[in-house]
């Protein structure tokens, strides 16, 4: 062990150092944060840590009337991991107690003074009031973001589903047969259908993406154009589609296109057809109609995000393009579209892995039907990834398996993102269309 033997008493006793030394606010923090971490485990963290490794052998049994209550696999799952959370951030609190008796040390070898009491209180209002300030939001972060997704990753080791629920019934670890079973083809195996629905995502989130934007800049620059009229009004129409709420639209779609909806309705009446148009039955149909209307949804956005840059595109350019004798079209294929997608690379990309994600265009017009017999697990032919999670979590309770589907979402998303991030041009080359 390093140091004096203010520093080693330290190593044991936290802040006795520092409290040793004159610097009480600092040593006692130190120390209470010590017993603090002493109290949680005899009283509450060392238990559910014992636990973690069978997550609980006695399950609860009625004896007469009377319930006897015995382990209970979620919350030592829970607490277990919130107790190895509290024990790492402990160590590192450690490890700047000691980092911090070595500092004093030094100090006051070199013939320095310590910062008094007053001065380290202050500076958590001065110096400090960033780590003051964060303390709060950060603390909040580790208990309602990274222990959620921790649990999750863990649930997917487990056999947690309606068949193991907790008190009742335990559920225990699995190692990767979760996976296993994802990633099998044959009667028990998932595969077959996991690949499907990650084939439709992926085509969803390409089309959903590039149509609208297409679709979305070519509405902007017909608008823009200097003989068009009432540029105000076409622009005030068109963001009219995104003050409705969009689950109320889409609910109404929905009915719209149904079997007895309106537009089958008028089409039977007028004799364009004789019987209803399968737009939500049949599987190819829905998918196709699923993107046409989504178009409907998106191009809006996109049309005000490429009306503001478009007049950034320098005049000039155009200007030069047209003395050689360019074309409209070169001028788009040279200028405008260039232009646009370096300005809009990082965009487009937020864009796409959004839409692997879109819950809410999915399940409010179709709920991932048609069902197929040649889909596992509830899955339906317009099913997303993220759509076919919530029903295995909701509709099913197989956390298990919805565990693991949500970190293969997490893997899919986390890895396209990273390859085309980084092959962007405005991230390769920020100053390349200067």
């Amino acid at each position: 062990m390093k140091g004096d033997s203010k520093t080693k008493l330290s190593y044991l006793i936290m802040g006795m150092g520092q409290i040793l030394r004159g610097q009480w606010v600092k040593g006692i923090a130190f120390l209470m944060s010590e017993i603090l971490f002493i109290i949680y485990m005899v009283k509450f963290g060392g238990t559910y840590l014992s636990k973690l490794p069978t997550l609980g052998t006695v399950e609860t049994y009625k004896e007469g009337r009377k319930t006897i209550y015995g382990d209970n696999s979620f919350l030592i799952l829970l607490f277990g991991i919130l107790t190895i959370i509290v024990i790492v951030f402990f160590i590192l609190l450690w490890y700047l107690n000691i980092k911090d008796n070595l500092k004093q040390e030094e100090l006051l070898s070199q013939g320095k003074e310590l910062p008094s009491n007053k001065k380290l209180l202050s500076s958590l209002l001065d110096g400090n009031f960033d780590k003051t300030l964060l303390a709060l939001p950060v603390s909040g972060i580790f208990v309602f973001t990274v222990l959620p997704i921790i649990f999750m990753i863990c649930v997917a080791f487990t056999n947690y589903d309606k068949n193991h629920q907790a008190p009742t019934n335990l559920f225990t670890w699995v190692g990767l047969k979760n996976f296993k079973e994802l990633f099998s083809f044959g009667t028990h195996g998932m595969a077959s259908t996991f690949f499907q629905v990650l084939l439709w995502t992926l085509v969803w989130a390409f089309f959903a993406t590039f149509i609208d934007y297409f679709l979305g800049l070519a509405v902007a620059m017909l608008i823009n154009k200097k003989n068009v009229k009432y540029k105000k009004l076409w622009r005030t129409i068109l963001v009219l589609t995104i003050a409705v709420p969009q689950f109320v639209s889409l609910l109404y779609i929905m009915k719209l296109f149904a079997n007895d909806g309106l537009i089958n309705g008028y089409l039977m009446k007028w004799g364009l057809i004789s019987a209803p148009i399968q737009f939500w039955v049949d599987p190819m149909l829905a998918r196709v109609t699923i993107i046409i209307v989504n178009i409907w949804i998106g191009i809006p956005y996109m049309m005000l995000i490429a009306t503001g840059l478009l007049m950034n595109i320098p005049a000039d350019l155009y200007e030069s393009a047209r003395v050689d004798g360019a074309t409209g079209w070169q001028m788009f294929k040279s200028i405008t579209l260039p232009y646009m997608l370096f300005v809009t690379g990082p965009f487009l990309l937020t864009q796409f892995t959004n839409n692997l994600n879109n819950f809410n265009v999915i399940y409010l017009l179709t709920q991932g039907k048609p069902q197929s017999m040649k889909l596992a697990n509830n899955a339906g032919s317009t099913d997303l990834l993220v759509t076919w999670l919530y029903k295995m979590t909701v509709t099913d309770t197989n956390y298990k398996m919805a565990a693991v589907l949500g970190i293969m979402v997490f893997i899919i998303t986390a890895v396209i993102t990273m390859v085309v991030y980084n092959r962007l041009p405005s991230v390769k080359d920020e100053e390349g269309f200067q």
